[in-house]
């Protein structure tokens, strides 16, 4: 017998009245004999962009054992524990009757997340410390879970100037989609913005209601609930979750974008842009977000209008982070005639600057490893050195060469051959400090350590990524 999903005409909260919660009527969804969970999640994602006011009250029956198996299998080998203590090899030893038992809570709803392991990392650029959440192993599979089922239907209402967390994007499609509009369009300013503390100051009632507007099916919003109420260890005590979501969690980076979709993307697409002269484009990945201005009046009135929108869903920009600059293809001549530099602004970890094309005459928008994240990068290095000093040198070497291609591969980007040049020399440095201490003082010189190169060549320093055809 085919399955049915019940379909509601209600128009939104804020314009709803009591004459209006309408018509409900049976609209048959896929056959259920022999569909695979990835062709069921395509005719999801199908209806979801076919009819953009649809609501969804029957997804929970697929987190079932073909879908839950298929993430277990994405899922990483080396990453850390949450309270339980559990790793994917342990989970791994019984898998069948894991999943089993798994299963079973999960639909007769007995299944309740364990709290998120506290754990605080190094800040890039600062002396602070980022506070993570780290789930148990079964957490992390449900929420996989989850997100798979939410991403078939909310991939089809993001804009597509939302790059970050979601499958297919990148941050160096972001970098191209700024390239693009900064260098192919008229773009004189920039409003280059940070959201105070994000994570810890989303509304979550706020968020249960926006994940409503597509998501009617009450057993997933109400495990959505449960993992943003699962609350936090630290110091051997549990702390209830009243805000926010935990960051480290794979579910958190999708129920950011959908915070943000509806306090922010709707808001400049529909409302804002409509009041603007000029061209107008914002680029955002996750709550990391820069927009470009044809004219300073256009700009001055979002960064205003900015702060207002977002004080309405308990949000505030970081007043010394949020800023309106000028810049363009007419930047530095006017900063030139007043005497002064023309401003840059950083964004995902890159510092723009206004520049030239190799002729000399055309503009260029150009990038590089911003000051924050190529020192956070060295002390990174540095501090996994002190700890690896008891390696094999075969395996410090060896990883040594992974961390230098994994850097090439995100910051050599189009113009920013210099700077990953010089994190490569540093690197270079650095190394040969720290192996020269492993035995007697002196034992291994530089021109000796250049021969060692040589003969093992760390890998050199390139351009990865083209921001141009």
């Amino acid at each position: 017998m085919a399955q049915y999903y019940r379909r509601w005409r209600v128009m939104p909260p804020e314009g709803r009245g009591p004459h209006m919660v309408a018509r409900s009527e049976e609209t048959p969804t896929v056959p259920s004999g022999g569909e695979s969970v990835e062709t069921k999640l395509l005719r999801i994602a199908e209806k979801a962009r076919k009819e953009p006011g649809f609501k969804f009250t029957s997804l929970y029956h697929l987190m079932d054992e073909e879908l839950l198996r298929g993430c277990f299998k994405r899922m990483r080998k080396d990453a850390a524990a949450g309270i339980d203590d559990v790793t994917k090899e342990t989970y791994a030893e019984n898998l069948d009757d894991n999943l089993a038992d798994l299963i079973g809570r999960l639909h007769r709803m007995a299944y309740r997340p364990q709290p998120v392991r506290r754990k605080y990392i190094p800040k890039p650029g600062s002396t602070k410390q980022r506070p993570l959440g780290i789930p148990c192993f079964e957490d992390k599979l449900v929420q996989a879970g989850l997100v798979r089922i939410l991403e078939a239907v909310y991939e089809q209402d993001f804009i597509d100037d939302s790059y970050g967390s979601r499958p297919g994007r990148s941050c160096h499609q972001a970098l191209r989609a700024l390239s693009e509009a900064v260098e192919g369009k008229v773009v004189n300013h920039i409003v280059e913005a940070d959201i105070k503390g994000f994570f810890d100051n989303v509304k979550q009632d706020t968020l249960l209601r926006f994940v409503a507007h597509r998501i009617a099916d009450t057993r997933v919003q109400r495990m959505v609930v449960r993992f943003l109420k699962a609350g936090v260890f630290e110091d051997g005590s549990v702390t209830a979750s009243k805000e926010g979501t935990p960051q480290g969690g794979v579910i958190s980076p999708l129920l950011a974008n959908i915070y943000l979709h509806y306090t922010l993307d709707l808001w400049f697409e529909k409302v804002f842009r409509k009041s603007c002269t000029g061209y107008v484009r914002l680029v955002r990945y996750v709550n990391d977000f820069v927009a470009c201005f044809q004219y300073k009046t256009d700009a001055r009135r979002f960064r205003a209008a900015l702060e207002e929108r977002l004080a309405k869903f308990g949000l505030e920009v970081e007043p010394t982070k949020t800023r309106v600059i000028e810049f363009g293809r007419y930047a530095e001549q006017n900063a030139a005639a007043k005497g002064a530099r023309a401003a840059t602004f950083d964004f995902l970890g890159f510092t723009h600057y206004c520049g030239k094309s190799r002729d000399g005459q055309g503009f260029r928008m150009k990038r590089a490893t911003s000051r924050k994240k190529y020192t956070a990068k060295l002390h990174a290095f540095k501090d996994w050195l002190k700890k690896a000093r008891i390696f094999k040198t075969k395996d410090l070497w060896e990883t040594t060469k992974a961390k230098l291609r994994g850097h090439y591969e995100y910051y050599g980007v189009t113009d920013n051959y210099r700077r990953i040049k010089m994190f490569f020399e540093e690197v270079k440095r650095l190394l040969h400090k720290w192996l020269n201490r492993r035995g007697k003082s002196g034992c291994l010189n530089w021109e000796r350590f250049l021969q060692w190169q040589k003969w093992y060549p760390l890998p050199r320093p390139r351009i990865t990524v083209h921001m141009f055809p």
